[in-house]
């Protein structure tokens, strides 16, 4: 059925979007109905070759200006290069910096951090109508507050879906939800959650430990790494949201069951950044569990992943659950979608709930959950 691309546009050219700019052109002739490295090959009929980048907004002096096929190969990204031949692709548009820069990064060495472009400041709205996207994808770093919102108003004035992989809460806030509603269109958020990361890998070893009748009093995540994403978070302030996301999805497995949670027994989010590692962020895990007759178990896991490759199939799908949603007329936040690819959605659910949900829009069937977000009358 998909006979068109699904026009994209990014704000953010950091290791995410390397990931997934790459991610694009290695996947280009996968046309199959199991793709290897992506979970859903076929979502209302599109693959990942539908999708192409139409405009790229970023502020870094290293970035703006150049192609974004160049761009996300620039300092102070380091995710792994497995596609290094890339289209030239759209070019780095200057865009808004806001809160979008700490002090923190303005002050890492040149490799490590940030360095503002003296550029002006491009007319979002107008670009982002101009190139016609579809969707933008906001991957600001981590406390971004202001420069996110920005961003999403900019989206619903352009009349574009919106993408938010960054624990700042738009999808999950219900004012925010409303004006994308008026606006008629559809958003997923908030914060992305890996293919096979932390927080998925956590929800699901809470979902065991309670479908097997055990109680859980502690659950522990510690995440650290080397990328740029992890050195933002040093600055504490930044990092409260991200920290919030991260336990919400383990606290949500306790919400759902009616199961309170006891005190001090839950941490989750980054520990520390280990330049050294660049894009591999490693995880341990440990929980502390109760049986039969109040038997003690201990699961420890270490988990070691490429954090950025670990997000970009996961955008992919959301990618094209916005579009398909988009051509069914769904507005506002969209519940299984969100709940599937997001560590804060609007709704939290369980993991074979949120599947359900996304094998539904798959098939551009409308479940009673997305029927429930106001589709526009056709």
């Amino acid at each position: 059925m998909a006979d068109q691309k699904i026009k994209v546009a990014i704000v953010g050219v950091g290791n995410c979007f390397s990931a997934l700019y790459q991610g694009l052109e290695y996947y280009k002739n996968a046309d199959a109905e199991n793709i290897p490295g992506i979970m859903w090959a076929n979502i209302g009929s599109y693959y990942p070759r539908d999708i192409e980048v139409v405009a790229v907004f970023d502020v870094d002096e290293r970035k703006v200006g150049i192609p974004a096929g160049e761009a996300i190969f620039a300092e102070p990204n380091c995710a792994r290069i497995f596609q290094p031949e890339v289209p030239a692709g759209p070019m780095v548009q200057m865009g808004h910096v806001l809160d979008g820069v700490s002090d923190h990064m303005l002050e890492q060495p040149v490799e490590l951090g940030f360095r503002v472009s003296k550029a002006e400041p491009v007319d979002v709205v107008r670009a982002l109508k101009d190139s016609k996207a579809d969707i933008l994808i906001n991957y600001l770093p981590v406390g971004s507050q202001k420069a996110t919102e920005f961003y999403a108003q900019a989206s619903i004035d352009a009349g574009v879906a919106f993408l938010n992989c960054i624990p700042v809460f738009i999808a999950s806030n219900p004012e925010w939800e409303q004006k994308f509603i008026d606006a008629g269109l559809p958003i997923v958020g908030d914060d992305m959650r890996s293919q096979l990361g932390a927080s998925v890998l956590s929800q699901v070893l809470q979902e065991l430990a309670f479908d097997r009748g055990l109680q859980v009093d502690f659950h522990q995540q510690l995440n650290i790494g080397g990328n740029t994403d992890f050195n933002n978070m040093m600055v504490q302030t930044r990092l409260a949201s991200k920290k919030k996301s991260k336990e919400n999805v383990i606290r949500a497995q306790n919400d759902i069951r009616g199961i309170p949670v006891p005190e001090h027994s839950l941490f989750a989010g980054p520990s520390t950044y280990l330049p050294y590692l660049k894009d591999n962020k490693v995880a341990y895990f440990n929980l502390q569990l109760r049986g039969f007759g109040d038997a003690p178990v201990t699961i420890d896991v270490k988990l070691s992943v490429q954090d950025s490759e670990n997000s970009a199939g996961v955008v992919i799908d959301a990618i094209r659950y916005l579009q398909v949603a988009r051509e069914l007329g769904v507005v506002g936040a969209l519940r299984g979608p969100s709940a599937w690819t997001q560590k804060t959605p609007p709704e939290q659910m369980m993991y074979a709930d949120a599947k359900a949900e996304c094998e539904a829009l798959a098939h551009r069937k409308l479940t009673a959950s997305v029927t429930k977000q106001r589709a526009v009358p056709s």
